[in-house]
């Protein structure tokens, strides 16, 4: 039986590029993660974020139930679905890089999609993001 997973990324730098987090939000299983992944620019941290998410997937689900698997990644950054979904072009190698490696986890899956939704359809992941930047700020304010 096909096993259908909601799971909500996003990424996001303060001063583009500078301290940067990424959130996931894997819905159908209820698990939330946020990680600071330091200085970095938007793009890659929503790529990053992505790339997270379907190394957790792989981690919770096991090498059976990720065949079975199939997975809706929804990511508030319609640059980076349109380039995952081959519309726009990847000019950037580092990028290219990160798209090699979310390819490779596809291979792991039944299926893999990226849509974009807006931001106030991200919200929770938006909000791990900013829990992670704040936390860390926090966190270097006390030294």
């Amino acid at each position: 039986m096909d096993e259908k997973i909601t799971m909500f990324t996003d990424g996001g730098s303060r001063n583009n590029p500078g301290p940067a987090a990424i959130g996931v939000y894997i819905e159908t299983l209820g698990k939330k993660y946020s990680e600071y992944i330091g200085e970095k620019t938007n793009n890659e941290a929503e790529y990053m974020a992505l790339i997270f998410g379907l190394q957790k997937l792989k981690q919770l689900l096991g090498k059976e139930k990720m065949k079975q698997a199939e997975v809706d990644c929804y990511l508030d950054s319609e640059l980076v679905v349109k380039q995952l979904n081959h519309e726009y072009k990847l000019k950037e190698k580092h990028i290219q890089e990160f798209f090699i490696d979310i390819w490779n986890l596809m291979l792991d899956f039944k299926s893999v999609r990226f849509t974009h939704v807006l931001r106030e359809k991200n919200k929770i992941a938006d909000a791990l993001v900013n829990e992670a930047l704040d936390a860390r700020k926090k966190q270097n304010n006390l030294f």
